[in-house]
């Protein structure tokens, strides 16, 4: 039987620290293109790091965004976030957040204030998803997906469990609304479980290993490493080789030109150049910083 061939596996980079709250290694796009990877256009993830207690929050302050949205899912830790459009959460291990900057918000995130206060584990992924043009400068609106509002599936022979955070799996909805196909799944895997997943060739389609090691279509995968998937099937199967979390994310491309800079992502220079005219205006609202 035919499988979605492996294009790359993809060690994690040397990490860099976004603020003082987030260390994090990026794959997207400092290895893998934006449009490589569209509609997904950035991908930090923050692997299992140890933070001492502190009693002044880490994290980032008021930065602005356009043309595009954030999703944040946390694993271990909790972050804050609030936003110029009267949006604010705290999500926890297994939660996600999604915010539509669309046409353009100021927010910050920031380590949770009895997490910080205790210290311990923190690990977050953060990816961005593309807007197409007639949507970037939409209204901004946030989703704030708490773990038990999150669809979930339980895979057969008690191999394990799929979130689906976005999209579907066996006819199963996401919980997430998105603006183009996109398919965001937390696949939890006990040892020696297994599981196929199907996204159209056309999609562009990777996973990332959260917690443990894993086989795809029979090639070892260890923890923190990224696959990229080829347009050859459909199909791909994971198996576990001890208990596992791996992130999946699946999207339509967005067959549109990018043009980026910071924290704008639009179609052309000129609408860059915009953003930042715009938010020197004072045009993205008004954020107190801590």
């Amino acid at each position: 039987m035919a499988q979605r061939e492996i294009e790359a596996i993809i060690a994690p980079r040397t990490p860099h620290f976004v603020g003082d709250g987030f260390r994090v290694h990026n794959f997207i796009p400092s290895t893998i293109s934006m449009e490589h990877m569209s509609p997904f256009i950035m991908l930090d993830y923050g692997s299992k790091f140890y933070f001492p207690p502190s009693n002044k929050p880490r994290g980032v302050n008021v930065h602005p965004h356009r043309g595009f949205e954030t999703v944040t899912i946390a694993y271990k830790g909790k972050v804050a976030h609030h936003d110029s459009a009267g949006n604010s959460g705290i999500i926890g291990e297994g939660d996600v957040q999604w915010m539509t900057a669309a046409s353009g918000v100021l927010h910050k995130e920031y380590h949770e204030e009895t997490f910080s206060k205790a210290g311990g584990d923190f690990q977050v992924v953060q990816l961005w998803v593309n807007l197409p043009a007639k949507d970037k400068m939409s209204n901004p609106k946030y989703q704030e997906l708490p773990n038990d509002k999150i669809s979930k599936v339980a895979l057969d022979n008690n191999a394990g469990e799929v979130e689906v955070i976005a999209g579907n799996y066996n006819n199963i909805n996401g919980s997430a609304s998105t603006f183009t196909p996109i398919h965001l799944l937390n696949v939890k895997l006990n040892y020696d479980g297994n599981a196929t997943f199907q996204f159209p060739t056309t999609y562009n389609t990777a996973l990332l290993v959260i917690e443990g090691e894993i086989k795809v279509n029979g090639t070892n995968v260890n923890t923190d490493h990224l696959v990229v998937f080829k347009h050859n099937d459909e199909a791909f199967n994971i198996q576990a080789l001890n208990e596992t979390k791996v992130l999946i994310m699946s999207g339509e491309p967005i067959h549109e030109p990018i043009a980026a800079h910071g924290p704008f992502v639009m179609n052309t220079k000129a609408e860059i150049i915009q953003a930042f005219e715009d938010f020197n205006k004072g045009k993205f609202g008004y954020l107190e910083e801590e």
